[in-house]
């Protein structure tokens, strides 16, 4: 269960620091946005996946 506990808060950190920088940059490019977006969207899986994992 630690490792599930290390792994969430490893991966809402990330996250986190995404939309940070997505909120706080005023020169992204539509590329960027994508990319990002694509990223964040596999950590929100991720977390996703180990939250249910938690639970079980």
């Amino acid at each position: 269960m630690e490792k599930v506990n290390k792994a969430i808060a490893y991966y809402s950190k990330q996250s986190k620091k995404i939309l940070e920088e997505v909120n706080s940059s005023d020169d992204l490019t539509v590329e960027d946005v994508i990319q990002l977006g694509e990223e964040l969207s596999i950590l929100e899986y991720k977390l996703t996946a180990l939250e249910v994992a938690k639970e079980n």
